[in-house]
């Protein structure tokens, strides 16, 4: 009893630490420019009492955050969509089908698992460049679709490898067919680790810089939040209060996501790990 409750101290106590920098952030966002340099965070509490909202209005308004953030939007959830879909079937395919190869492929794909993003970006570059998408929404899903399947193909087939046998003998017993027993019985039962795998590719995408970067370029027209942000810090080095408001801007969309999603997240990421 004693050990557990050491546990939950340590696990409060990081909690804490992780969440200091993100109040810092959410105060001095709401902080005029001149309090921002004069005084830390914590003094924001005290009388007189000067909080703002101009810090956002700026940002959204002048500086292109609110398309950026439409962008970010327009790239994320095609991509979440897509990659949760193709790895659920792939997934189910290879947990409960047998068929030739089966096993090698598979191998590939975890190997696709370890290979370094970077070593993808000049061949995969060449391949848009000759196709004539680099700078579009094309280019930019077609990527993070392929670097995000590896990973949803080997957590839903963990999954669904984890499923009774005899619940999808019954459903063949029953006459349904693959189709049927996928739709009807494989995911309602999957809802855990499908959640978990849309949680992670959606904050993987939408935390993405270096990917947008090398597929889109630098058009202000398809620029996500992650590159519009990167730019203020060049444009707006000394602007600290506008800085964090537009950081704040970037970061509470996969806070919302993930806080609304994190018990299936966790149950999605066990799953397949004990049968």
């Amino acid at each position: 009893m004693r050990a557990r409750v050491w546990v939950h101290v340590a696990l409060v106590l990081i909690a804490l630490i992780w969440l200091v920098p993100v109040v810092a952030l959410l105060i001095s966002s709401f902080r005029r420019p001149q309090e921002v340099l004069q005084s830390g965070w914590w003094e924001a509490f005290s009388p007189p009492y000067a909080f703002t909202i101009r810090n956002y209005i700026e940002v959204i308004g002048s500086d292109g955050l609110g398309q950026a953030f439409l962008n970010s939007l327009t790239i994320t959830i095609p991509v979440t969509l897509l990659t949760t879909l193709v790895g659920a079937v792939a997934g189910y395919a290879f947990a409960r089908w047998r068929f030739r190869g089966r096993e090698v492929v598979f191998a590939v794909i975890l190997v696709l698992l370890s290979v370094p993003l970077q070593l993808t970006l000049v061949p995969v570059l060449r391949v848009f460049t000759e196709l004539g998408i680099v700078g579009s929404f094309e280019a930019i899903w077609v990527a993070h679709v392929g670097y995000s399947l590896p990973f949803a193909v080997y957590l839903m087939r963990s999954f669904f490898a984890g499923l009774p046998d005899s619940l999808f003998d019954a459903a063949a017993v029953d006459g349904a067919s693959e189709l049927r027993t996928f739709l009807s019985l494989g995911l309602p039962l999957a809802v855990p680790a499908l959640a978990a795998v849309a949680v992670f590719v959606f904050m993987n995408v939408w935390n993405d810089l270096l990917v947008a970067l090398i597929y889109l370029g630098g058009g202000r027209d398809v620029a996500p939040l992650t590159v519009v942000v990167g730019g203020l810090v060049n444009s707006r080095g000394e602007g600290w209060q506008t800085l964090t408001a537009a950081a704040f801007i970037l970061m509470i969309v996969p806070m919302v996501v993930f806080f609304a999603l994190q018990r299936y997240f966790v149950r999605g990421l066990l799953a397949g790990a004990v049968k």
